[in-house]
């Protein structure tokens, strides 16, 4: 049976794209930018910095961001906004992404309600997979175009 968390996205997931999508925002070229301390995510985002640390090594640790120590530290992508999907960076931090699989009890109309389930799982991964933070980029300057002129 579907449960409420497996439909909703975790606050952990929400604030890890958050974060990674200020990062691709605020950084011009992921390979070459200076890195982005987690003081500077936190304040631009509004997370909290503790609870921020935290995640971003659990990214850290699923390759997808890098991190470098001392003054003028933090993080930068590892790879271009357009590689890294928001599925990716959901696995990173809670897991991977599995359909809800329950067993059938065969009561009144179970077996088909659960179809319905798992086939918008399957359809809410098969979106997660598809968008990039890249894509996400992209969006947040056409709706604010002056976060463009900023990042240039």
């Amino acid at each position: 049976m579907c449960k409420d968390d497996q439909v909703k996205i975790s606050t952990r997931s929400d604030y890890a794209v958050r974060a990674l999508l200020s990062l691709a925002l605020h950084q011009a070229d992921w390979k070459t930018s200076r890195p982005t301390s987690v003081k500077e995510i936190a304040e631009r985002t509004g997370l909290p910095q503790p609870y921020l640390e935290q995640i971003l090594l659990a990214v850290k640790g699923a390759g997808i961001v890098r991190s470098k120590r001392g003054i003028g530290g933090g993080y930068n992508l590892t790879r271009s906004p357009d590689e890294i999907t928001v599925a990716s960076i959901i696995a990173a931090v809670e897991g991977p992404l599995v359909t809800p699989l329950g067993k059938h009890d065969h009561c009144e109309g179970h077996c088909v309600l659960q179809e319905v389930w798992i086939a918008a799982a399957e359809e809410r991964r098969s979106i997660l997979e598809r968008v990039t933070i890249g894509e996400l980029v992209k969006r947040t300057r056409q709706g604010h175009p002056e976060k463009s002129a900023k990042a240039s």
